[in-house]
C-alpha cells in the first residue's frame, strides 16, 4: 500500500510539470507557425513582383522588386558593407582615419560655384592601405583635366578617410599632381554630405548600403548632388581630357544612338544647370534600382533629357528641343566605342577633335595618353 501511494502522489506531482511542458511546445509551435507563415508570405509577394518584372519585359517594374527588398535587406542588416578591396563601402563610415579636409569644411575654401571640375574616388583602397591610392589611369585623367583647363580648379574628392602626410612622401604621382596650383585634394564625409539636400531621406532609407554595386551606385549618386551643390563638370576617373572645356556649358554626351552617358557633365550653378540637377536627384530618388547597374547613372541623365527634350532618341536631343542644354555627340567626349579599344593603340588613330577619351577598356595601371594614343608607360621613361 505504501509503494502504490507514494506512485500515486508522483503521478499528482508529475501532472504539472507535463502541463507546463506541452504549453511551452504550444508556446514554441505557434511562434514557428507565425514565423512559417511569415517568411512564406514574403517570399510569395517577390516570386509574384518577379513574375511582373518578367511579364513587363524588365522594365520599371524590377524597381517595385527592389523596393520593397531594400529596407528589408538594411533593417537585417544584411547589405554590400564589407569588402573594402572590392565593391564594399564600408570605409565611407570611418571618421576617425582621416586627416584631409572636408570639401564642405569652413577651414578650407569653399569650391567657386560653375568653375570646377570634380572626380570622386569612391573605392575604400586608400583606408585600407593607409595612404592615398591612385592608379596611373586616374592621375593622368586628374592632370589632363589641370593642364588642359588652368583656369578652371580641379577637385579630387575621396570618400574613404585618407591620410595625405604618408602618400606624399612615397607617391611620385600624386606629388606631381599637387604641383599644379588648381588641383585640390578632399575627403567626403558620405553622411554629411547627403544632409540638407533632396536625396538626404533617400539615403537615410538604406537603398545605397543594400544595393548590388554600393560603390558604383554611390559614384552614381554623388555626381548629380555635387553638380546640385556647386554646378560645374564632373569626370569620371577613367575621362582623359585632350582639350580645354572653356566656353562649354550645360552638357553632356551621347556614347551611342540610344543612350546619353553620364561620364562626362556639365551643370550650371543656376537656371537650367540647378534645374537639371534638381531634375537628376529627383529621378534617381524615385526611380533608383540596386540590381541594375546601370539604371541610376547614364539612365538617369537618359530619362530627364527624354523628359525635358520631349523626344525619345538621342539624335532628337537638339539644343533647340533641350531648351539650351546641349547633347554632343559621341565623337565629342566618347570617341572610340568601348568595344574597339584597340583604336587606342593605333598610332593613326589620333584624338585632336575630341575633348576628351573615355578609357575605360584601354587604361590599366601601367597606361598613360601620349599624343592622343595610349602609350605603355615604360616608353615614357
Amino acid at each position: 500500500m505504501t509503494q502504490i501511494g507514494a506512485t500515486a502522489v508522483s503521478s499528482k506531482e508529475g501532472a504539472p510539470q507535463n502541463t507546463r511542458r506541452t504549453a511551452i511546445m504550444k508556446r514554441i509551435m505557434r511562434r514557428y507557425n507565425i514565423t512559417f507563415c511569415f517568411v512564406l508570405t514574403c517570399a510569395l509577394i517577390l516570386i509574384t513582383l518577379w513574375i511582373m518584372n518578367e511579364d513587363a519585359g524588365g522594365g520599371n517594374a524590377g524597381g517595385l522588386l527592389y523596393r520593397v527588398a531594400a529596407p528589408i535587406l538594411s533593417l537585417g542588416g544584411v547589405g554590400n558593407m564589407s569588402d573594402a578591396n572590392g565593391n564594399g563601402i564600408s570605409c565611407y563610415d570611418d571618421e576617425g582615419s582621416n586627416t584631409v579636409d572636408e570639401i564642405s569644411s569652413s577651414a578650407s575654401p569653399s569650391p567657386p560655384r560653375g568653375k570646377c571640375i570634380f572626380f570622386h574616388e569612391t573605392s575604400c583602397a586608400s583606408s585600407v592601405h593607409g595612404e592615398i591610392v591612385l592608379t596611373a589611369r586616374q592621375a593622368c585623367a586628374v592632370e589632363s583635366a589641370a593642364k588642359m583647363n588652368p583656369d578652371l580648379e580641379v577637385y579630387l574628392l575621396f570618400t574613404s578617410p585618407i591620410h595625405l602626410g604618408n602618400s606624399t612622401a612615397k607617391n611620385k604621382v600624386l606629388t606631381q599632381l599637387l604641383s599644379y596650383p588648381n588641383v585640390h585634394i578632399r575627403h567626403l564625409n558620405f553622411e554629411r554630405y547627403f544632409m540638407g539636400s533632396p536625396l538626404q531621406e533617400w539615403y537615410k532609407g538604406g537603398a545605397l548600403k543594400a544595393s548590388r554595386w554600393p560603390r558604383s551606385h554611390a559614384s552614381d549618386a554623388l555626381r548629380f548632388l555635387t553638380l546640385w551643390k556647386y554646378g560645374g563638370t564632373y569626370l569620371d576617373l577613367d575621362v582623359v581630357v585632350t582639350r580645354s572645356l572653356a566656353g562649354l556649358s550645360n552638357f553632356a554626351g551621347a556614347e551611342s544612338n540610344t543612350d546619353v552617358a553620364a561620364g562626362v557633365l556639365n551643370f550650371g550653378s543656376e537656371g537650367l544647370g540647378q534645374m537639371m540637377a534638381e531634375a537628376c536627384l529627383d529621378n534617381l530618388r524615385s526611380e533608383f534600382r540596386g540590381d541594375d547597374w546601370g539604371n541610376n547613372g547614364p539612365g538617369v541623365i537618359t530619362r530627364v533629357l527624354k523628359k525635358l527634350c520631349k523626344a525619345q532618341q538621342v539624335r532628337d536631343m537638339t539644343a533647340e528641343r533641350c531648351h539650351g542644354f546641349t547633347v554632343h555627340p559621341p565623337a565629342a567626349f566618347y570617341p572610340i566605342p568601348w568595344r574597339q579599344w584597340k583604336l587606342y593603340f593605333d598610332e593613326g588613330c589620333l584624338l585632336a577633335s575630341t575633348h576628351s577619351a573615355h578609357t575605360s577598356t584601354c587604361f590599366g595601371q601601367g597606361f598613360a595618353l601620349n599624343g592622343g594614343r595610349c602609350t605603355w608607360l615604360p616608353e615614357l621613361q
